[in-house]
């Protein structure tokens, strides 16, 4: 079965303006003709019997001959404005066909940019420079859109290039501790052990970032949509938790630790949650430096819970802050090879947005951050919707 032609949007405004204008011309030919007809009416004054004396000397009756005259002039009139009208309609349905045309073609522009793109393609855009109108609106929505997908594309490579360069250094470790090893024909115990050890520090290195990429996935999917677990939990205990998982690394570069835990119930994925925390712990016990400092607080205010955790450390620009939650981004710079897999601060937005929360960080005087986590309540509604990350 054949699919029914529809008329293109050119074509409709073509017809509609095409059918206002005949119908304008026509009401004007019908009022021409009705005022000529009463126009053409003397008679009706004059006394009954008037003759009218004519041009070859021939006597009429008055009233016979107003009606061969407005009988003649009606039907000249209605034959000219017929001719008049189909005149106008056939150069009036033409111009409309090409105003809407040339008003149209930006959508053409639109439309042959939207089936040009590609991964390859995402640098072209409409560029319309015409009036400022609805089209331009248009035009200016859909070149926002394609910066905005571009940026996403490229956000998406750098985070696949990210990933296998941190994944193909562990294994390049490996493999090269193996080959040394194995082509050495003195070797004795102890360098198998010691291969051992290299092998075993990189596969765990492998491993925790896998880890960190399928947390980080599966808090992107469940932002904006229902929780896949929903318990009731405290952050103040995953929070001690993840302090007391860090306390001999804390014991080792001698940081004071100042901890306010009050309770803050939450409604979540406990998982998510202490992985939340967990990060923060680590971050600020990772990027701090020798006899630091790190305050962690917890408490619960109306409707929202929150977590603070801050530390000391090197100096961050504030402008800076945004790009710390980007994947695989260390202290705002990318991919150092410092210690851990930079995405710490990734997994916290996402856990944060898939849990209706915010998450602010700022730049501390001299070195160091804050950052502060907000929570709707285990005594708040339910939050389904996504919250904005404010930098």
């Amino acid at each position: 079965m054949s699919r029914r032609v529809r008329p293109t949007l050119r074509l409709r405004l073509t017809l509609l303006n095409g059918v206002l204008l005949v119908g304008a011309g026509a009401i004007l030919v019908l009022l021409a003709w009705l005022l000529v007809r009463d126009a053409l009416r003397p008679t009706d004054e004059l006394l009954p019997g008037t003759v009218v004396l004519l041009s070859d000397g021939r006597r009429m009756d008055a009233a016979d001959w107003q009606r061969q005259l407005v009988d003649a002039a009606s039907g000249e009139l209605l034959a000219k404005g017929l001719v008049a009208l189909l005149a106008i309609s056939v150069v009036g349905v033409a111009g409309a066909y090409a105003v809407a045309g040339r008003a149209l073609r930006p959508l053409h522009q639109v439309t042959a940019t939207a089936q040009r793109l590609g991964e390859a393609t995402l640098d072209q855009r409409i560029g319309y420079s015409g009036a400022d109108d609805e089209v331009a609106e248009l035009a200016k929505t859909f070149d926002a859109m394609l910066d905005r997908i571009a940026s996403a594309f490229e956000a998406q490579k750098r985070f696949v290039a990210n990933a296998s360069h941190e994944l193909r250094t562990p294994l390049a470790v490996m493999r090269t501790e193996i080959d040394v090893t194995l082509s050495d024909d003195d070797a004795d115990a102890a360098e198998y052990r010691r291969m051992a050890t290299v092998v075993r520090d990189a596969s765990e290195r492998a491993n925790g970032l896998v880890d960190a990429l399928l947390v980080l996935a599966r808090s992107e999917a469940q932002a904006g949509r229902q929780l896949g677990r929903r318990t009731e939990c405290d952050l103040a205990a995953g929070t001690a938790n993840a302090l007391s998982a860090m306390r001999r690394e804390v014991e080792r570069i001698g940081l004071r630790v100042q901890t306010s835990l009050e309770s803050a119930p939450v409604v979540g994925d406990p998982g998510l949650l202490d992985r939340l925390a967990g990060n923060l712990i680590e971050n600020a016990v990772r990027y701090n430096h020798l006899h630091g400092r790190l305050w962690v607080r917890t408490g619960t205010d109306g409707d929202r819970s929150w977590l603070v955790v801050g530390n000391t450390g090197f100096e961050v620009d504030q402008a800076d802050v945004p790009g710390l939650f980007e994947p695989f981004r260390r202290g705002g710079r990318e991919r150092t090879g410092a210690r851990g897999s930079g995405l710490g601060l990734s997994i916290v937005r996402a856990v944060c947005t898939a849990h209706g929360g915010t998450v602010r960080v700022v730049a501390q005087p001299g070195g160091g951050l804050e950052v502060t986590v907000t929570l709707p309540s285990a005594d708040a509604p339910a939050v389904n919707g996504t919250v904005p990350i404010p930098s």
